[in-house]
């Protein structure tokens, strides 16, 4: 049986719902609405798995799902060389968000990275320990800074509200996601002019560790089909 996994709530699994029944896939809720098992109508031998957004990139990576739908940024930041472990399929088109760097608009003298790098120094010399970044992204984050030479800093993880952790003055910048640049704006933070990380969106992955036997390879087919898509290479 193939297994596809999607989003267990919210927009995101709405979304996902929506794109495959526009293409001839109708995904359901097949329980009360906290059991989190659905069913698959349109293509015989696939079975959907409801999980969090944030589980997908590891089930898909132990294979215990051969399908799933969740953003780019989490696959690329929970998944070390994340595409062989997974196949990108097709981008959904819906869930867009930027994972970007912000600092306190307040600093006048920093707009790129090169600043940052400079005002981290400068800051680990006043203060006698290094800049503090918050985020939620620690892979992501740390392989871009290094890759552009920013090294005088030390990322903290937030769990809640991000960008409250600069007025709260457990972090002087911080690595986030953002869609309009509202919050960040309400909380007098701004984006650096090369500080975009990634542009994330909703992905259809597959299990290149997945039991790609041959019945879920015929699901697979068929699938590929009804989508319109090309089978992934595994």
């Amino acid at each position: 049986m193939l297994k596809i996994g999607v989003p267990s709530k919210g927009r995101l699994m709405e979304k996902t719902f929506d794109w495959f029944g526009a293409r001839g896939v109708t995904l359901r809720l097949s329980g009360a609405e906290r059991e989190y098992s659905g069913a698959v109508d349109g293509v015989e031998g696939v079975e959907l798995v409801l999980l969090s957004a944030g589980e997908i990139p590891r089930e898909l990576a132990a294979g215990r799902i051969h399908l799933g739908v969740t953003g780019s940024d989490l696959v690329r930041d929970k998944l070390a060389d994340w595409d062989r472990q997974v196949a990108e399929w097709a981008a959904l088109g819906f869930g867009h968000a930027d994972l970007i760097i912000a600092v306190p608009a307040a600093w006048i003298d920093v707009d790129t990275l090169d600043d940052l790098d400079a005002a981290a120094a400068a800051f680990r010399a006043a203060h006698g320990h290094r800049l503090r970044i918050a985020t939620k992204y620690h892979r992501l984050v740390r392989d871009f800074l290094t890759e552009q030479g920013v090294a005088d800093y030390a990322l903290v993880d937030s769990q809640g509200a991000t960008e409250g952790t600069v007025k709260n003055l457990t972090a002087e910048a911080i690595a986030d996601i953002t869609s309009t640049g509202e919050t960040l704006r309400a909380n007098h933070l701004k984006i650096l002019s090369d500080g975009l990380i990634h542009r994330s969106q909703a992905t259809l992955f597959a299990a290149r560790q997945a039991d790609w036997g041959k019945a879920e390879r015929a699901a697979l087919g068929t699938l590929a089909a009804r989508l319109g898509l090309a089978v992934p290479a595994l």
